[in-house]
């Protein structure tokens, strides 16, 4: 499965950016050689209201309707980047330029970007777990290894919550192992605590979130409510998913992402009001259906010229992107209904 995710991640995303020398940029270039991140330097931000960074990007059929604002914060973790099987390392070192680019031209581009017109989008650069972390033999190690990563996300937001968040509702979002560290945030910040009257909503997708997985924040049932939290993982119509699958003994929350309804509804691929593939400033009305199926959702193959080659059966790499602008508005709704609550 590892070789069919990274190369999908060449096809959908970075094929137009190899040539670039993105290293000269001043956001990867710090004079702090260390390698635990310290969060008072942006360096240490892969997106920031106070920096330019791929997340304030606009698909170009967006740009018009644009209307930027910032009454709420979204703190979002991104997905495993580090991924090399050459590399060693259980966690990532924070001043690998390679990596911070890898990750920032793919999840802070093609997921975080999802919340820039309605959000503030906070993402830190955290020591993330090698890909190796979740399917090695070796738990123990697997263990320190998440644990290290989860306690600069823990930092981050510490530093967050007491230096740029002056006391605004906020979003937690965030694919893969993100979603693995934000549950665990979730749970020791906001669940049954007094934080949890500023939260939104949860966008934690990529992996299975149990149903009873909090005390208090609930799986979101429909389009209108808040102080909830949505997930899904994708695979095409059909397949059943991979074989741990199978041996999950818990129901995960599966929302419809077309509908945001907590159902096994399906909605046609008409629902779906924008996704896009490697070309971010093309977006595909159409572009693909959804259904709830069990533990998964169940998406049609994407309709696009040449999808007869995409033999592709699980589309964890693209949960955000087949339904970027659903995503997108259902965000800026969600907001609303906070406030009128």
């Amino acid at each position: 499965m590892r070789s069919l995710l990274i190369s999908l991640i060449s096809f959908l995303v970075f094929s137009g950016c190899n040539n670039k020398n993105y290293s000269q940029l001043p956001r990867y270039q710090t004079s702090d050689n260390s390698n635990i991140p310290n969060y008072k330097n942006l360096y240490y931000w892969a997106a920031h209201p106070d920096k330019a960074d791929p997340s304030d990007s606009i698909p170009k059929p967006l740009r018009k309707s644009f209307e930027k604002e910032g009454l709420v914060d979204v703190f979002f973790l991104h997905p495993t980047t580090l991924t090399d099987k050459e590399k060693p390392e259980w966690n990532a070192n924070i001043q690998d330029v390679e990596l911070n680019i890898k990750t920032d031209f793919s999840a802070i581009l093609y997921q975080a970007s999802v919340f820039n017109e309605k959000t503030n989008v906070y993402a830190p650069r955290y020591r993330q777990a090698h890909y190796r972390a979740f399917t090695t033999a070796d738990k123990p190690a697997a263990a320190i290894a998440l644990d290290t990563a989860y306690a600069d996300v823990r930092n981050a937001f510490i530093y967050y919550l007491e230096h740029f968040n002056n006391n605004k509702p906020i979003i937690i979002a965030s694919h893969s192992q993100g979603t693995k560290h934000a549950v665990r945030l979730m749970k020791e910040f906001f669940d049954d605590k007094p934080l949890y009257n500023k939260l939104v909503c949860a966008y934690i997708i990529g992996l299975p979130v149990k149903e009873n997985e909090f005390k208090a924040i609930l799986p979101c049932s429909d389009p209108t409510k808040t102080g909830c939290f949505v997930s899904w993982r994708s695979y095409e119509k059909g397949y059943e998913g991979e074989a741990y699958i199978s041996r999950e003994k818990f129901n995960a929350v599966n929302i419809n992402p077309l509908t945001m309804r907590n159902d096994s509804a399906y909605a046609p691929a008409k629902n779906n009001q924008g996704g896009m593939l490697r070309n971010f400033n093309k977006l595909r009305p159409g572009l693909s259906d959804a259904q709830s199926h069990g533990n998964i959702l169940w998406v049609s193959k994407p309709k696009f010229f040449g999808n007869i080659f995409l033999n592709f059966k699980n589309y964890h790499i693209v949960d955000y992107n087949l339904f970027y602008s659903n995503i997108r508005e259902d965000v800026g709704k969600r907001i609303g209904y906070f406030w009128k609550q």
